[in-house]
């Protein structure tokens, strides 16, 4: 299926917000949920230019640190254009899969602690949580979006691997 159908298609099955973390098998996973916000387009093509698309609806469970377009405009001009280029798949790839932490974690887990986790990349993130909840520096501007494989975390930065 091309991409442009498929996100359309993923894009038709509606956002679901749960106000807990608690999911049901007739939630959307991950990739419906970003899909379906138009916040999150960026985000939804870079997943889709890296490939990950399929992952992220598997089984998880999964927690994101999803960036939102604003994010991805705080890069430097040309940044988010280059890295969706077919040559840079492995680079964008590494980058997504920062900001993804296997498990479903949620953000009263999280209250309180300052700790590092591992990424699904590989490299870890700083998460402080003692006053609201940042990821290497990026603030969580909303908590807990549960969706069938996972939980997602919304922030305002895009994270960098070193």
């Amino acid at each position: 299926m091309k991409r442009r159908t498929f996100f359309a298609a993923v894009a038709a099955a509606g956002l679901t917000a749960a106000a807990g973390c608690t999911t049901t098998p007739t939630q959307p996973d991950i990739v419906d949920i970003l899909a379906a916000n138009d916040e999150f387009s960026t985000l939804v093509a870079a997943v889709g230019a890296a490939d990950l698309a399929g992952t992220l609806k598997g089984d998880g469970p999964f927690t994101v640190f999803a960036p939102t377009n604003a994010a991805f405009e705080k890069l430097p001009a040309g940044t988010v254009e280059t890295l969706l280029q077919p040559e840079n798949q492995g680079q964008l790839a590494s980058i997504l899969t920062y900001h993804v932490v296997p498990g479903a974690v949620t953000s009263d887990q999280l209250a309180g602690q300052r700790l590092n986790v591992e990424t699904v990349q590989g490299q870890t993130v700083h998460i402080d949580a003692r006053h609201g909840v940042r990821v290497n520096g990026a603030r969580v501007i909303q908590a807990d979006v549960a969706g069938r494989n996972g939980v997602i975390h919304v922030i305002d930065s895009v994270l960098l691997p070193n």
